[in-house]
């Protein structure tokens, strides 16, 4: 992958991925988070299922265990532990700052797990910007109305998606992305679909406006999202797809900004331009690929 194809996929990473947080926005105005992760998960699965079938796409039971460990450490573990913890009463800026400490983690396992040595350059990167977004989220960050305990939803589901990066990388398994996906949203649906149905929250309402932000998470989140995920993992290494992610919350309030008039804090405008700077220096150094260079240095 060349240099403008690479930032692309970034790009489409930072903005994808972040339009989650809107599609949630959008959902539970009509729905409990459970009853818009099923119906997102049905959706997704039935069009990605419908193509499998048509592709006459095949998988080995070995394949098929794989993705589901991956789809339940990356979807139902990390999108159910966050959004139940919103969900609870956990403010969103101190959700997304508990999910900012993945990139930290991920840099602190590289070694063991990847064979990949993090230099002193790349690790005051990953503290910037974690700084910056700290910045962006101040104005949000709390104890909220959540029992104690309702943190823990969101640290788990942080640690889910470090630790299923981190296997992913590792593994390297043969499954296009888009096989992936696939196997990843039908154990998805289901999970999800017994969540809700347990709680009597299965059943859709029938306002268009419910279906236009399913719509919005099944395409820019899911396909476009984690497909973009996928992508930049597979092709640029754990660390610089979680490093990227740094850039999500500065993204989220943009998207915030522009379609639900969210005025932004007095620090997030600096917020941003620290993460900024934190992001540049950290993936000033290309992540070198672990079976290529038996552990050397990453600056």
């Amino acid at each position: 992958m060349d240099r403008r194809a690479d930032a692309a996929a970034g790009t489409a990473l930072v903005v994808m991925w972040s339009s989650g947080f809107v599609g949630a926005e959008l959902g539970t105005r009509y729905v409990p988070a459970d009853t818009l992760l099923a119906w997102r998960y049905i959706v997704a699965a039935a069009l990605l299922g419908g193509l499998a079938l048509a592709l006459g796409t095949r998988l080995r039971a070995r394949a098929l265990l794989r993705q589901g460990t991956l789809g339940l450490l990356c979807q139902c573990l990390y999108l159910g532990g966050v959004v139940t913890g919103v969900g609870m009463g956990v403010p969103a800026g101190t959700t997304a700052l508990i999910a900012s400490v993945q990139p930290l983690l991920v840099a602190a396992a590289a070694g063991p797990v990847l064979g990949e040595r993090i230099g002193p350059r790349r690790r005051a990167g990953l503290a910037l910007g974690l700084l910056g977004v700290g910045l962006v989220v101040a104005g949000d960050v709390g104890p909220g109305s959540a029992p104690w305990w309702a943190f823990l939803l969101p640290i788990g589901g942080m640690a889910a998606l470090t630790a299923g990066t981190l296997l992913e990388r590792r593994w390297r398994p043969a499954e296009s992305p888009l096989e992936a996906l696939t196997v990843q949203s039908v154990l998805a649906a289901g999970a999800f679909v017994a969540v809700a149905g347990a709680a009597g929250h299965l059943r859709p309402p029938a306002d268009p406006g419910f279906w236009w932000a399913v719509a919005w998470v099944v395409v820019l989140s899911s396909f476009g999202g984690y497909g973009a995920y996928l992508l930049v993992l597979r092709r640029s290494g754990a660390l610089r797809v979680s490093t990227l992610l740094y850039l999500t919350p500065p993204t989220t309030m943009l998207w915030a900004f522009l379609m639900f008039g969210e005025t932004p804090g007095s620090l997030a405008l600096p917020g941003v331009a620290v993460c900024a700077a934190g992001v540049a220096l950290a993936l000033r150094a290309n992540p070198a690929s672990p079976d290529r260079t038996n552990g050397t240095l990453v600056q």
